[in-house]
């Protein structure tokens, strides 16, 4: 995948990505999201569909906590209170805990609604703001949108695919 350099780049990006992800996300049947055979985010660990898709929207959710707090002027907390960056697998963990009250499709919901929210900061961002300065350390807002929507949309994709076919499903 080719890295974005400007916000249509980048909402095209996330569209394409979630669209893509979306589709191969609907193939699966209900009765197996709940089933914890996926390789995990964190090394040695086991999770289901439903966990992979809830781990999209709580990452896609810091990135709306983060931008709704750096307008308002606030200390942001990278990646999330409480978590270190390498802690991801123990953060993982709690976005899988965070959304296990949700069915699946309302959490397929969910992350639609989420994808939209966060385009929807990319329509009223410009350029310079996403692009064209540094956000967090040395990453633009662009680039830290792109790094938790994007690439893990495809990275998912890829790892639901596998699993997919192992399932006789794809």
């Amino acid at each position: 995948m080719t890295v974005p350099t400007n916000k249509t780049e980048l909402a095209e990006a996330i569209r394409g990505n979630y669209l893509k992800l979306r589709s191969d996300l609907d193939g699966v049947p209900e009765a197996l999201t709940r089933e914890p055979t996926l390789e995990g985010h964190a090394k040695g660990t086991i999770m289901s569909v439903h966990d992979l898709v809830a781990y999209l929207v709580g990452w896609g959710e810091l990135v709306l906590k983060w931008h709704a707090g750096w307008n308002a002027g606030r200390q942001v907390d990278f990646p999330e209170t409480g978590y270190k960056w390498n802690e991801l697998g123990r953060l993982a963990g709690k976005f899988y805990a965070d959304y296990a009250d949700l069915t699946y499709p309302g959490l397929l919901d969910r992350f639609a609604a989420t994808k939209d929210r966060i385009l929807a900061v990319i329509d009223g961002t410009d350029d310079h703001d996403l692009y064209g300065k540094p956000w967090y350390e040395t990453y633009t807002l662009g680039r830290m949108i792109q790094l938790n929507t994007a690439s893990p949309f495809d990275n998912a994709r890829k790892r639901l695919r596998r699993w997919k076919k192992e399932k006789g499903l794809g």
